[in-house]
Order: C-alpha cells, then structure tokens, then sequence
C-alpha cells in the first residue's frame, strides 16, 4: 500500500500550497487528505479553493474536510449556529472578521458546506480537531485520558489532527481504565476497559509560517509516520523530521 499524504493549515497561502504539491510528486503516494483551514483571510483564499478543486493533470484529488476558519465562515453567512462568530472575534477581532468575510465568496461558502467533518478510513481517523469538534486542539500536552476519549468515541486506534498546527506523534501504550458508577442506593458498579496501542499525530500547518510548510506522510501497511518541511520562496529546499 503506498503512503498517504496529510496536510491541514493552507490558509489562503497559495505559494505554500504548490510547494506541499511539489513535494508530494517526490513520494509514492496515492491518497491527498487535507484536514482543513483551506481558506483564511488571505486574499488568495479564492485562488486556493479553486487549486484544491481543480487539480491538473496527473495530480491526486485531495479529500477536504472542514476546518476552524470554514466553520468560521458558516458561521459568519449565517449557515452554522446563531449570532456572532464569538469565538473568531474573541481571538482575532472584528478587523480580521471583516477580512474573512471579503477573503471567502459565497460560491465558495456553498463548496464548504459540502464538506465532511472528517474521514474513517481502516483503522485511522482524519479530522481538523478532535470527534468533539474543529475547535479542540490537541497538542502533546493534552493529558492521556482526554487523548483516550478522543480516539474512543470513533474506536480509531491512530487519530490524524492539525488543529494545533504541530507536527508531533503521540502514543498511547497498552494498559487499562477502570470506571466507577455510584447509584441511588450507594453500590458502585466498576467497569474496566483493556487499553491496545494508539496514536495521535498532529500532521502540522502548511500556510502559517512564512516560507515554511510542513506536511505528514503516513504508509498504512508500516503505519510508518515521516513529517516533511519544505522550504519555498528564499532559500528553499527540503528537509525530512523523524520523530524522536
């Protein structure tokens, strides 16, 4: 089976978007998952939905799911939820609202609420944030548990992210978790879960940092995971990162 590309994080960068393309042309791969944030405020926000969607010749159809700034969007055209996109103010303000709003058609609002929440595909899910939501970030911080419950509510044993925009490999080993149940009439009813191998990636941002996109590989038959920054505009080049 050949390796799976992943990438999340474009951001209306459109420069770092055909520098992850070319990048990709070098590797044996045959599946393009893009785990959202296509668009931003950039002005080439446009030019990127209409890259991701129409591929040239010879290149992989990406797989998009939705992101943090597509639900931003919906949120804005009155698609997804009620009243004001609360969460994107309190984090940019409503300069960067305003932006979002002139960056994005409604043509293209109409593309992003085609798109999935995420994908299952054989044992590994690919989402922007976590099965809670696009908002939840998860980091090589979050405590064990809460990585456990993410990965449970789908029963996925390797859970692909970039919310966070990092790029990290977070593993799980084996061992158990044991439940207890207080009733009315004060018993408690234990249940204990056995606890298989799994991991959280974070597949890494491909437009927020100027001149620096990195992007995961990921081989399903090894489950071998390989994170690639590439380098463009300056002084560009290719670099690999293994996990430690």
């Amino acid at each position: 089976m050949k390796n799976w590309a992943i990438a999340s994080g474009i951001e209306g960068n459109l420069a770092a978007y055909e520098a992850v393309l070319a990048d990709i042309r070098n590797w044996d791969v045959d599946e393009f998952y893009i785990l959202g944030d296509v668009v931003g405020v950039r002005a080439e926000s446009e030019k990127v939905v209409q890259r991701v969607t129409h591929p040239r010749r010879g290149e992989l159809v990406p797989q998009v799911c939705h992101g943090w700034w597509e639900e931003q969007c919906l949120i804005l055209h009155a698609l997804k939820g009620t009243g004001e996109p609360t969460e994107l103010i309190d984090r940019y303000g409503k300069t960067v609202m305003k932006q979002l709003w002139d960056s994005v058609s409604r043509p293209t609002v109409e593309w992003i609420r085609s798109l999935d929440f995420g994908f299952f595909e054989l044992d590994c899910l690919l989402i922007h944030g976590s099965t809670v939501g696009v908002s939840d970030e998860l980091t090589p911080e979050t405590p064990p548990l809460q990585m456990l419950d993410r990965l449970s509510r789908m029963e996925a044993s390797y859970l692909f992210c970039g919310r966070s925009g990092l790029t990290f490999q977070y593993e799980i080993q084996h061992g158990s978790v044991t439940t207890a149940l207080k009733t009315l009439d004060s018993s408690l009813q234990h249940q204990t879960a056995t606890i298989s191998p799994r991991q959280i990636i974070g597949v890494g941002n491909v437009g927020k940092i100027p001149g620096q996109a990195t992007y995961t590989l990921y081989n399903p038959s090894s489950n071998q995971v390989q994170f690639r920054t590439v380098k463009y505009g300056m002084g560009k080049g290719f670099q690999s990162q293994h996990p430690a």
